[in-house]
């Protein structure tokens, strides 16, 4: 089992990450209570999880008062009505202050859950489990919690840090390979922001990721959230250096919203954003058409898409402008983007060419 922490202060965390935790925390069930406030649990999963892992979980916590909440499965279900489940069960149980929620499944359920936890009597303690890879190296770190609205993806939510994290890479056996690769584009993300010899491992590795080698996965893992635990303990708000981690986001966001929450996965959307990042800046000069290639080759080989589908719906350009201005790095009117200067070096700025992200959203709009 490898251990990181994501220092902040009182606030701080471990991150556990191994294969067959779930199983090794079973049989060691005095580690769990070190995260866990009282004796009140509710552990909220979603109906293609619980079948796999639940009775497993319940088992965990069978020294507590526990509930359960199955939630349906996908981005679709991923709003303010979509955490009423969670609430009505904290309601209708009385459950008080001293209530842990355990979040059992991707980055859906974990979001739904952390935000449930942040609002509800204003904050409780909550755990994640990730199961799948997108949520294991990027989503159950760092405190973001949150839903969507028709207009704007994770626009409703909280910053709310977990208790620990706990990253059960046995459970990514039973991921789809879609999801897989949605996974593998957060991971891309990190080689991309700050570390090009990581490039190359992505490079020279990516197989072994497609095809689920236990050791390439736990490093991968391993290398994404000791980068966003650094990341996160510099900036835990968002206030400045933190953004640097929406490299692809804010186009991503973009397209996930106009094809429709779900018919684009997360991490697919992500892809995409990151091969209009290295477009826009290929533009500007900051690298060259070979770099953008290498990424490109990079995402293809995890099977990730590089252009928006469009069987799924047209996408003009106005709609993803529109939408881009309305993503929350806008600050005070102006958009914030993360760009690339070299493999493993991304920064953030404002000061781009309108007329050249004009030409990159034209490049790859659908209508």
């Amino acid at each position: 089992m490898i251990t990181l922490n994501v220092d902040l202060d009182e606030r701080s965390y471990p991150i556990f990450i191994g294969d067959n935790l779930l199983n090794y925390f079973l049989n060691n069930k005095n580690l769990i209570s070190d995260y866990i406030k009282g004796k009140q649990i509710v552990i909220v999963s979603n109906e293609t999880i619980a079948p796999l892992y639940l009775k497993k979980t319940l088992e965990l916590f069978s020294s507590y008062q526990c509930k359960s909440v199955i939630l349906p499965d996908g981005e679709i279900y991923k709003t303010y009505d979509g955490i009423l489940p969670i609430i009505n069960c904290l309601m209708e149980n009385q459950f008080d202050r001293h209530v842990t929620l355990v979040a059992l499944g991707g980055g859906v359920v974990g979001d739904m859950t952390g935000f449930a936890a942040a609002i509800y009597r204003r904050g409780v303690n909550f755990i994640q489990i990730p199961t799948t890879l997108l949520a294991q190296v990027d989503s159950s770190v760092g405190g973001k919690t949150g839903v969507n609205h028709p207009l704007g993806k994770n626009m409703i939510g909280s910053f709310h840090q977990p208790q620990c994290v706990i990253a059960d890479t046995n459970t990514l056996k039973t991921l789809d390979d879609r999801q897989l690769s949605s996974g593998i584009a957060e991971v891309i993300k990190y080689a991309l922001i700050n570390n090009a010899s990581f490039f190359n491992w992505l490079l020279n590795n990516m197989d072994a990721l497609i095809n689920r080698d236990a050791d390439a996965l736990a490093y991968a893992i391993k290398f994404s959230c000791q980068d966003k635990a650094a990341i996160v303990a510099a900036d835990e708000k968002e206030q400045g250096q933190r953004a640097i981690l929406n490299l692809g986001h804010t186009f991503g966001h973009a397209i996930e919203t106009a094809l429709g929450y779900g018919n684009c996965l997360h991490g697919e959307a992500v892809a995409i954003g990151m091969v209009m990042a290295a477009d826009l800046s290929v533009r500007h000069g900051w690298i060259d058409s070979d770099t953008q290639q290498k990424i490109i080759e990079l995402i293809k080989l995890a099977s990730l898409p590089v252009q928006i589908p469009a069987e799924e719906k047209q996408v003009s350009v106005q709609e993803l402008s529109r939408l881009m201005q309305g993503d929350k790095k806008v600050l005070d009117g102006q958009l914030h983007l993360v760009l690339i200067n070299a493999l493993g070096n991304s920064f953030i700025t404002s000061e781009f060419d309108r007329t050249k992200l004009e030409q990159t959203l034209e490049t790859f709009s659908t209508k």
